[in-house]
């Protein structure tokens, strides 16, 4: 089970962890129930593993991921794009069957039908 990230979310999320005092801070990312589409995804630093944590590296920047947020999450990368819209974290996530239009929500493909590919926003 893993969930991977692109060099520029990689490059995005160590230039935000340098600007924290605590070198001991890893990227947590997590879903829970809410937004338009039943589920939505969360980022924060945590100095904390916790005993249900899956701890991967991806291009230097340790990610926690709890054992219920992996189920949703395993397979999907983390990229940070840049538009004229502006800039944003954009979760692609196999196991999503669609998004919101807000873009931060999901419906788990177990949970309807769908393509089975979307991505968020955050």
């Amino acid at each position: 089970m893993s969930v991977t990230m692109s060099e520029s979310a990689a490059a995005k999320i160590s230039s935000l962890m340098a600007t924290e005092e605590n070198k001991n801070l890893k990227l947590r990312i997590f879903v829970s129930g809410g937004g338009c589409s039943g589920f939505e995804y969360g980022f924060t630093f945590d100095d904390e593993v916790k005993e249900n944590d899956t701890v991967v590296e991806s291009f230097g920047v340790p990610l926690l991921v709890d054992q219920m947020s992996m189920g949703m999450l395993n397979g999907s990368e983390v990229d940070y794009q840049t538009s004229l819209q502006g800039e944003s974290f954009v979760i692609k996530n196999p196991n999503a069957a669609s998004t919101c239009g807000c873009g931060k929500s999901f419906t788990p493909a177990d949970a309807g039908a769908g393509c089975g590919h979307a991505s968020a926003e955050y």
